[in-house]
């Protein structure tokens, strides 16, 4: 608990209520389309965030499952568009797209997600964010087409150390998985700043199933992905790396990159 008798905004309540009440609510992981550990910042008011997120599955699902097209050698793009609000408050919205040898380019669908997250004002000895994420994907590359994501983050850099944990909540609200509840989808990262410029770090990513009860090992999604980040400027975001999937059920090599850049609109933003 934060000393001194912080008092959070009324607007962050809201949120933070919302999302609790959403949890009661009858969301399965979606696609490998954003394949991103969050850090706890949120873009800085009058600045927009764009960035496009490309994702190769080299060796992955080759059979098409209940209409569902296989995922071997699917190149997902995506596009995420995040506007700062305020200090504390921001707005992303993704556009998935999908491009496949025996399908052509597709839409895949949208999501959109606000975040608040603690103020750095409030002296926190950690970053700490809330990510709320609803979006609708199309049947053929999703069974579960409208989901909700409620997200945590928690972060926390030590001299050239950074580490990360978004331990996610899903529901779906349209599809077979309706029933299933609450499940859970944990995110991590540690990396190491080699240089000033170059991080190198383990990104692992999950899905156990519901809380209720948990998938067998076979049955749950689990990732892990050697990554570097280029810290080169601080307009720019770019992250690249490899994941190998450890379960039956999870894409087994998959190639990623993120390459972002900020827009500053306001002379005051932090980010020039």
């Amino acid at each position: 608990m934060h000393r001194g008798g912080m008092r959070l905004p009324p607007r962050l309540w809201m949120v933070i209520g919302l999302a609790a009440f959403l949890c009661s609510l009858p969301v399965r992981a979606q696609g490998n389309y954003e394949i991103q550990v969050y850090g706890a910042d949120t873009v800085p008011p009058g600045s927009t965030m764009i960035e496009l997120h490309s994702n190769f599955t080299a060796l992955g699902q080759r059979n098409e499952i209940q209409g569902v097209f296989p995922t071997y050698h699917q190149e997902h793009e995506t596009l995420e568009i995040t506007q700062g609000i305020n200090d504390w408050f921001e707005i992303g919205f993704y556009v998935f797209t999908s491009e496949q040898a025996a399908h052509g380019v597709q839409w895949v669908g949208d999501h959109i997600r606000p975040r608040v997250r603690a103020p750095t004002s409030w002296h926190w000895p950690v970053g700490v964010s809330l990510s709320t994420e609803i979006g609708y994907q199309r049947a053929v590359y999703s069974l579960d087409t409208w989901t909700w994501e409620i997200r945590p983050i928690i972060d926390k850099a030590i001299d050239r150390w950074y580490f990360a944990f978004n331990p996610a909540l899903e529901r779906t609200w349209h599809g077979p998985d309706v029933g299933q509840g609450l499940a859970f989808a944990p995110a991590a990262k540690v990396s190491y700043d080699v240089t000033k410029q170059v991080s190198g770090g383990i990104e692992y990513y999950a899905d156990y199933g519901a809380f209720a009860q948990f998938d067998s090992f076979h049955q749950q999604q689990q990732q892990f992905f050697a990554v570097t980040d280029l810290n080169v400027s601080p307009k720019w975001e770019i992250n690249f790396g490899v994941g190998i999937g450890v379960t039956g059920s999870t894409d087994h090599l998959i190639v990623k990159g993120i390459l972002g850049r900020h827009f500053t609109w306001r002379k005051s933003s932090p980010v020039e």
